[in-house]
């Protein structure tokens, strides 16, 4: 069983052990791996900002019809999973907590205030017409010198048998976004225009948000967290290398980029919060280890 398989198995598994409904791609038509109603697939129901970002985002997560569902209610939807850790932080006004969980701040710190979904990192707003997505931002303070958080998320994309794309010649027209980052220059030019050199981790995404953040904020002003989904296997192993290489050259660079799977930042949740925060902790826990 390859690494994707063992994900959406899993998943299918935890649905069915509840007595979820589920449905194919297409409602009648496809594998039932999608909830019949989104709140099914969702610890809490969305809340309103939330699902305003969605509706402004370039993924179509909730474009649903009665016929086909919406990409978020697949069970291994990768924005039903950010939504489910990271949703019911905000709810209940405790950002810096799971910021610190995550490893972007210390424990104690107050200075993370907000939390936006797939929001916009414009690299040059006058050469592209596309700004990368982001999956998740958490915004700091105005007197905060981290001014923010980017985190990409992904369960089953990593695994996925299509593979990757590379980065597009054009991101080289614009000399000063690059003068900076040379490692990552250098990575940049081996991935164009194609990425025959990663297999699992999709560093062109990574590299496209770390220019939109380093447009935004300065190289100095973000970090940016690669937070994924662990998988036995080669494919699991392979990934994790392809994480350090990537990790290797930002940080060389002065980039601060770190990675953090699912598995150990719900451990970590679990450790700390569950005397307080006990039915999100067991659903996380019962759903995703």
């Amino acid at each position: 069983m390859n690494a994707h398989e063992y994900i959406l198995a899993k998943q299918i598994n935890w649905a069915l052990n509840r007595g979820i409904r589920l449905v194919g791609s297409k409602g009648e038509r496809g594998r039932p791996a999608y909830t019949s109603r989104l709140e099914d697939n969702l610890f809490e129901p969305l809340e309103q900002l939330v699902r305003e970002c969605f509706e402004k985002g370039d993924g179509n997560e909730l474009a649903g019809s009665p016929d086909s569902p919406a990409k978020m209610q697949a069970v291994h939807s990768s924005s039903a999973l950010g939504v489910n850790i990271f949703q019911y932080w905000q709810k209940i006004s405790r950002i810096p907590e799971i910021a610190a969980a995550c490893g972007l701040c210390r424990k104690g710190n107050r200075v993370s205030s907000k939390i936006v979904f797939e929001e916009k990192y414009p690299i040059d707003e006058s050469r592209f017409q596309f700004a990368p997505n982001i999956d998740m931002v958490i915004h700091n303070t105005d007197s905060a010198p981290i001014r923010c958080f980017g985190i990409e998320c992904k369960f089953t994309e990593a695994y996925a048998s299509q593979g990757h794309s590379g980065l597009k010649p054009e991101y080289f027209t614009v000399k000063e976004i690059w003068q900076d980052i040379p490692g990552l220059f250098g990575l940049a030019e081996s991935i164009c225009p194609d990425d025959r050199e990663f297999r699992n981790l999709h560093a062109a995404q990574l590299i496209k948000h770390i220019l939109g953040l380093k447009n935004r904020c300065g190289k100095d002003g973000f970090r940016l967290l690669y937070l994924w989904y662990d998988a036995p296997g080669e494919e699991g192993a392979n990934h994790r290398k392809e994480i350090e290489r990537f990790s290797k050259v930002a940080k060389s660079d002065g980039v601060k980029f770190h990675s953090l799977s699912y598995q150990e930042l719900i451990m970590k949740l679990s450790n700390e919060y569950r005397s307080d925060h006990g039915e999100y902790i067991v659903y996380i826990s019962e759903r995703y280890l």
